[in-house]
């Protein structure tokens, strides 16, 4: 099986092909392993892309766009006086990476595309991609792979280096554009985000115009008119004397990581301007903080510690700077990982993600359109620019009540949600309990949960609600991680591809399941008292309140596959298996696995057969057996 991954990045673009059963390689396009994901829009209304492009922009700059995925979300670009859709913009440089792919391949096309994508990107932007994808001509059988993911998957395949089962490991993402954490933890079946955040203004792009702004008040002096026309060029010399400039700035940066000291070269009248490293090191520090300080926040928001991880890695070709290294050991007392060169890590890890830690499929996106709604999750720093503090880890929660289980950790999906955490005790790890912090990043999988009852020392009224939210955390682990993290299942039945919901939130295709449980106190999305506004991602989610101690919550997938992996999810992040059984009623069928939750509460999911449609019920302390409220009330065809 020929396999191409992709790493569609802000300045540049790698792809890695592996073919004819040989192990995966990185394709040379234009005779170089990263092609620039530059766009250049010809007078004639064409397209080109990557080094071609930029040596067209020297002729008019104003026709040309170096990053392009930086504008993922502007719909429209302005190249001189045509109007390029972005994913025109996109498709034109993956179509450039599949020609060159397809000639080394005979003419033939890859079985199989990996595009890899940033773990915060919601459905909108990763429709983007995969449009651009398609139009590129890279067939149907497209697959979509967090970055974190294929970086610790990458990680884990050095010989030397151990990533197993219950482990996990911090990914450092610099790049051009925008700074990325993640914590990815492994499973037997692969690789999940355990927490995630970003800073969108922190990139190499960011350090040389820091540098640039610093040669500029060296030398503005001698000329500050000339100056001015080099920042904001009005003619096509000005603008291709900016270029030049440009290019300068960051050859001279990507210097100062090899050497203590180098020039930047300058158009007249001005002078070269000798920089050392330490200027350099002096104008980026700050920016560089903020984002050790944002590893360290997303690492606690799990419950670990740096020293409880595999390693923090170090990917980006902004991650080469010095200081990002030094900042890590001194502030985390880590000494961070770089294998390889670190541009090419996403790429060449993405090929070794087994299928099982994969993100959604194509035919898996058509239901993650309501999600269009929720904005990207980053932790946006105080103020814009290089000067700014580093965020900090807000409250989510008023003080968690010290009696009940320990919080079991919420992994939701890589869409932009918020991790609503730090749970006390993800992979196992010793910590007392803490109060949850908000990081705002994407949830994403479960790891296993270790559960431990703690003193009680509040009252029992406080210990429902406690362990009810213990409950739905791991509810929901199961339901919004796996949508974006497996290839999906077989096809919605046609009875349910209608999505649309009434007042309560109900589909007409969960109505039809819920029966008599719709008519006790329900609504849309889960809600559970102590719990929040929990995000479900791609999936519709509807909460019923039967009383006496019963929740029941149902939810419909984009495909009726993510049911029975969701369940198991479930059950895994609880440490147990769980008792199975199959049930019948009003003409349905399905399976269903419960189990005891610490505290006394209990939980039982069940799925219907041909149908994407999940259940839940939830029993909280004191109530009576959940198999039998099952039976008696909740599936199909019974009394509620």
């Amino acid at each position: 099986m020929n396999v191409l991954s992709v790493d569609l990045g802000t300045s540049n673009t790698v792809a890695v092909l592996s073919a004819h059963g040989r192990p995966p390689r990185v394709v040379d396009v234009d005779g170089a392993s990263m092609m620039p994901s530059a766009v250049f829009a010809g007078e004639d209304g064409g397209l080109v892309v990557g080094r071609d492009a930029e040596r067209r922009a020297r002729l008019d700059p104003s026709r040309f766009e170096p990053n392009p995925k930086r504008r993922v979300d502007e719909g429209t670009l302005l190249l001189g006086d045509t109007v390029v859709p972005v994913t025109d913009a996109l498709a034109g440089v993956l179509r450039r990476v599949a020609e060159e792919t397809s000639r080394q391949l005979g003419n033939k096309k890859p079985d199989e595309v990996r595009l890899t994508h940033p773990a915060q990107w919601g459905p909108v932007r990763r429709n983007v991609l995969l449009s651009a994808a398609r139009q590129a001509g890279m067939g149907s059988n497209l697959v979509l792979v967090p970055e974190p993911v294929a970086a610790a998957a990458h990680f884990a395949s050095f010989p030397g280096q151990t990533l197993g089962s219950g482990q996990a490991l911090a990914v450092y993402d610099l790049g051009a554009g925008t700074f990325d954490v993640a914590i990815v933890g492994a499973t037997q079946k692969g690789f999940v985000v355990l927490a995630e955040a970003g800073l969108p203004d922190l990139g190499g792009l960011d350090v040389d115009q820091a540098l640039l702004e610093h040669v500029g008040r060296q030398v503005s002096h001698r000329d500050p008119a000339g100056w001015q026309r080099l920042l904001r060029p009005e003619s096509t010399g000005d603008r291709r004397a900016q270029r030049a400039l440009r290019e300068d700035v960051k050859a001279s940066k990507e210097a100062l990581s090899r050497h203590p000291q180098t020039e930047v070269p300058l158009p007249e009248p001005f002078d070269d301007v000798l920089v050392t490293r330490v200027e350099l090191e002096a104008l980026i520090r700050p920016g560089m903080l903020r984002s050790v300080e944002l590893l360290a926040a997303t690492i606690r928001s799990t419950g670990m510690t740096p020293d409880r991880l595999v390693g923090i890695y170090l990917v980006g070709g902004s991650s080469r700077i010095p200081l990002v290294a030094t900042l890590i050991a001194e502030q985390l007392r880590v000494v961070p990982t770089s294998l390889d060169q670190p541009e090419t890590a996403v790429a060449l890890g993405a090929h070794h993600v087994p299928q099982e830690g994969i993100t959604m499929r194509t035919g898996d996106m058509s239901g993650t359109i309501d999600a269009v709604r929720r904005s990207r999750a980053t932790v946006p720093p105080r103020t814009s620019g290089f000067n700014a503090q580093a965020p900090q880890p807000q409250s989510q929660t008023p003080q968690t009540p010290s009696t009940g289980p320990t919080p079991v950790q919420q992994y939701p999906a890589s869409g932009p949600q918020r991790v609503q955490g730090p749970p006390s005790r993800p992979i196992p790890v010793q910590a007392p309990p803490s109060v949850p912090t908000q990081v705002q990043s994407p949830p994403s999988i479960p790891t296993p949960v270790q559960h431990h009852p703690l003193p009680m020392q509040r009252q029992n009224s406080n210990k429902v609600w406690y362990i009810a939210t213990a409950i739905v955390a791991v509810v929901v682990i199961g339901i919004v991680s796996i949508i974006v993290a497996t290839s999906g299942g077989s096809t919605v039945n046609a009875n349910c591809d209608d999505t649309t919901t009434d007042e309560q939130g109900f589909t007409a295709c969960i109505r039809e399941i819920a029966g008599p449980v719709a008519d006790h106190n329900c609504d849309t999305g889960t809600n559970i008292p102590g719990a929040g506004d929990l995000d479900t991602a791609g999936a519709v989610a509807v909460t019923c309140k039967p009383g006496n101690g019963y929740y029941v919550l149902y939810y419909q997938f984009p495909s009726e596959g993510l049911v029975d992996t969701n369940i198991d999810a479930a059950f895994s992040a609880l440490g147990q298996q769980g008792h199975t059984g199959d049930w019948d009623g009003g003409g349905k069928s399905g399976k269903y696995q419960y189990a005891e939750i610490s505290g006394g509460a209990s939980l039982l999911m069940f799925s219907v057969a041909d149908t994407p449609v999940m259940g839940t019920v939830m029993a909280l302390p004191g109530s009576d057996d959940v198999l039998s409220f099952f039976n008696e009330h909740v599936k199909p065809g019974s009394g509620a």
